[in-house]
């Protein structure tokens, strides 16, 4: 995960910027062969309380545990483009996260309808941090397997029920989902998608 304000406070602003850089990819998923690497599940909720075009981003989240040795949390978390001097470095995007009362964040949820509903499910699979979102509702039957890289270059083996790289499709981000999820989608935009799971 990325380090947080506080940390390296004597460097220069674009180094802590770099600290805070959330780097992954995603994956459109095909089948259930991944749940033998399941560890832990739980349900996330989540809204967003501010989209400003590719800019900032506010989420507020909540996760109920499912399975596994978890608890009852909330975050709120922004997220940005990295600043200049790193914006060249793919995959990444500014990430500043912070723990919130439970109560705290339903009650910043019910102020948006801009939400969405998934299992998330932690991996057992080499090569970074790897989650995988069952996406519940108005964005079923989607499947996305995400990896938290150290770095941008980093090389990640493939397991072949990831069938299709999402990284950087904005209409399949989370916050684009939240305000035009899958089942608005045109039925040719869909086909188009859910295409990959056939031929994967």
């Amino acid at each position: 995960m990325p380090l947080r304000p506080g940390q390296g406070q004597n460097r220069s602003g674009w180094l802590e910027a770099l600290l805070a850089l959330e780097i992954e990819r995603r994956f459109l998923v095909s089948g259930g062969q991944w749940k033998r690497h399941s560890l832990w599940q739980a349900r996330l909720r989540q809204g967003y309380l501010s989209r400003s075009g590719e800019s900032l981003t506010v989420r507020v989240r909540t996760s109920e545990p499912v399975e596994g040795e978890l608890t009852a949390q909330a975050w709120l978390t922004l997220k940005a483009p990295p600043p200049a001097p790193v914006a060249g470095l793919a995959l990444s995007r500014l990430e500043f996260e912070y723990g919130i009362p439970l109560a705290d964040a339903e009650a910043m949820l019910a102020l948006t309808d801009q939400q969405l509903v998934k299992c998330r499910h932690g991996l057992d699979l080499p090569g970074g941090d790897w989650v995988l979102d069952v996406f519940e509702g108005a964005n079923a039957p989607l499947v996305v397997a995400e990896v938290e890289l150290e770095h941008p270059d980093q090389l990640v083996p493939l397991p072949d029920w990831c069938v299709c790289e999402l990284t950087g499709r904005r209409e399949l981000s989370n916050a684009a989902l939240a305000t035009r999820p899958f089942e608005r989608w045109s039925a040719d935009e869909r086909n188009a998608l859910l295409g990959a799971l056939a031929t994967g």
